[in-house]
């Protein structure tokens, strides 16, 4: 809080974001991505069960490939989710935090691109 000349009391503006507040890109689709998260979960368990059944092997591959585009198709939703929320919040605020964001956004690319 600052004082101006005349004495009254003012209130610096807040630099402050949601991310600041631990709302995170997700957030508001949380919701949507615990469905998609327990979809392919459903998945895996149906591997477990092939597997379990004796199921021949080039069908459960291709289940293994359902799932894994599943769980890549989530990456990159949250990844794009990131983008927009994290990466933009650092942006405004500008500094050492920008270039923190961009690298880990960056490393995190490069690990789902070694998947």
């Amino acid at each position: 809080m600052t004082t101006t000349e005349a004495g009254a009391a003012t209130t610096a503006p807040s630099t402050e974001t949601p991310h600041d507040r631990g709302v995170h890109g997700y957030h508001h689709q949380k919701d949507e991505h615990l469905k998609r998260l327990r979809r392919i979960e459903g998945q895996v368990r149906g591997l477990q069960r092939m597997v379990d059944e004796d199921v021949y092997c080039i069908d459960i591959l291709t289940q293994v490939s359902a799932s894994t585009k599943a769980l890549q198709s989530f990456a990159l939703q949250l990844l794009e989710e990131h983008l927009r929320h994290c990466v933009a919040d650092a942006s405004v605020k500008g500094g050492d935090e920008i270039d923190a964001k961009v690298e880990e956004a960056t490393k995190a690319i490069a690990r789902l691109l070694r998947t």
